[in-house]
């Protein structure tokens, strides 16, 4: 329904249809609406101008007196990453009687141990497992798998195979770490993905969600002569907005609009925020679009470059989520699964670099999932298609670094895939437990027992 002049702004003016359960609510809310930013009233931006002032700036996290929390970054392998051709059975003659064309040859496989190699291209991932940082969990998956890249998606973002939940695991979390009845600060998770995804979301919690700096530019759409007026009535000059109090020394009353002032605010400071730190580093390249496409540079760098600005810039970010897409390897697949080892190991490489040489390698946790794994034979096309069991990883200085579980067993197969011998949900429990530190009952709606994945 169309504005009318001087309709909304009356009311807003009035307190009449504008509510907030509380203030934290808007303040969720505000980041949602700068990922719309050309729908933002353009009031809201002249507002937010007038109102800046030192006590509306935030306090920037990570500096002298902040916390140092524990982080997550999960990666997302979206497209179903062939397990078999990333993790080796070196010695299994099953393999290579599956796989005549696409077998990694024994002598090529980057060796973990005499029974299983790397793929040869993923250099960087074989570097942090060399250097203790990088843990494999084998044969994770789930009972009854369903290979739809869409359902099984949302079973592993929901944590629940029998589709009962409708909110993300770490949405959930996010409620657990929740006190009283205002809803998580948005900037707790952030997701550098186009969509928001479906992991971060419960009932009480959004994450921010931008694949670049740039979409949380504030931008002040248009105006309309009610807006006009009702501001030219709210800032006039004659109001006392020095100090708060009326001139016979009593607080003023706190008008929706005030409130609106004041929270449209922060959500433009918490999201200029976010924005620089993300950016912060990259000078004046910083407002260009990503460089994914720059020889040496994809998608999943790229991300975790801006997590790790992040990170050092100290946002009170818990869990961030990096996607990296491509693996639905149905044709040609020995050329461009070639491709996607050599940049996940060099993104989740440089990304540790990183890391130590800001001094936050032991504070973060960095896991690795995929919807599922590929079938164990090829096709005819030069590919595989979608399969069931596949390994995880999990890296950075806190893990149990090595192999953990049992390899897949090729010659007892499930309708042709590999059999799943840990549960995804037990991953999810040792994250929660051990790194997350909260009640991973309360989050997943069951026990699941936890393995040993971080030492510390």
């Amino acid at each position: 329904m169309a504005e009318q002049p001087g309709g909304y702004f009356e009311d807003a003016l009035i307190m009449n249809n504008i509510t907030f359960a509380t203030r934290r609510t808007f303040l969720n809310r505000g980041l949602t609406l700068l990922g719309g930013a050309a729908t933002v009233p353009a009031f809201l931006e002249r507002t937010a101008c007038a109102l800046a002032g030192p006590a509306d700036v935030p306090k920037s996290g990570g500096k002298p007196g902040v916390k140092a929390e524990r982080v997550l970054v999960v990666v997302q392998l979206a497209g179903g990453n062939d397990g078999l051709n990333t993790v080796i059975p070196v010695r299994n003659d099953d393999y290579y009687r599956a796989r005549p064309q696409l077998g990694i040859p024994r002598d090529a496989a980057l060796r973990l141990t005499d029974e299983l190699g790397l793929h040869p291209e993923a250099t960087g991932l074989k570097e942090l497992y060399d250097e203790g940082l990088l843990s494999i969990v084998q044969s994770v998956g789930y009972p009854n798998p369903d290979r739809s890249h869409f359902k099984s998606t949302d079973i592993w973002m929901t944590a629940d195979p029998e589709e009962r939940m409708h909110s993300g695991w770490l949405g959930r979390y996010f409620d657990c770490t929740c006190k009283g009845n205002d809803p998580v600060d948005s900037r707790r998770g952030i997701a550098l993905t186009s969509e928001s995804p479906l992991a971060l979301h419960s009932g009480r919690f959004r994450p921010v969600s931008f694949a670049a700096p740039d979409q949380l530019t504030w931008r002040p759409g248009p105006s309309h002569d009610g807006a006009e007026q009702a501001f030219a009535k709210l800032n006039r000059p004659d109001r006392r907005a020095d100090d708060g109090h009326l001139p016979d020394g009593t607080l003023k009353p706190v008008s929706m609009l005030d409130y609106l002032q004041r929270t449209a605010m922060d959500a433009r400071l918490s999201a200029e925020q976010i924005q620089k730190a993300a950016g912060e580093g990259e000078g004046r390249q910083r407002r260009r679009p990503l460089d994914f496409l720059r020889p040496g540079r994809t998608d999943l760098s790229q991300q975790l470059r801006m997590v790790a600005r992040m990170i050092a810039a100290g946002l009170p970010t818990r869990v961030y989520y990096a996607s990296m897409g491509g693996f639905d390897t149905h044709a040609n697949q020995r050329g461009t699964h070639q491709n996607l080892m050599r940049q996940l190991g060099a993104a989740l490489s440089t990304f540790f670099a990183d890391l130590r040489q800001n001094g936050h390698l032991d504070r973060v946790l960095l896991m690795t999932f995929s919807e599922f794994g590929r079938r164990v034979a090829e096709n005819a096309s030069g590919g595989t298609d979608h399969g069931a069991a596949a390994p995880m990883f999990l890296a950075g200085a806190p893990v149990a670094a090595g192999l953990h579980g049992e390899p897949p067993g090729l010659a007892d197969l499930d309708r042709g895939d590999l059999k799943w011998k840990i549960d995804f949900r037990q991953v999810y429990a040792s994250v929660l437990s051990d790194w997350l530190k909260t009640d991973s009952r309360a989050v997943l709606g069951g026990e699941f027992d936890g393995l040993k994945l971080i030492r510390r």
